[in-house]
């Protein structure tokens, strides 16, 4: 898998477990996805993320997300 392939994996999961979470355990965990929503929004407008940062530390393979 690529970098953006798993950012967006990440991301994918990261909001469902937030809405189940908040349906099924407690409404604050909706918190979560508003967090993924605004980490997302800023990469967008910066084209800096974290998560990608670290994977590229990491030594995961860069790549495009459609490859």
């Amino acid at each position: 898998m690529t970098v953006d392939r798993i950012v967006h994996f990440v991301a994918g999961l990261m909001v469902l477990l937030s809405i189940a979470f908040s349906t099924f355990v407690n409404p604050n965990w909706i918190w979560l996805g508003v967090f993924v929503g605004l980490n997302l929004a800023q990469s967008g407008l910066t084209s800096f993320c974290p998560l990608a940062f670290l994977l590229k530390k990491a030594g995961v393979r860069e790549g495009s997300c459609c490859s």
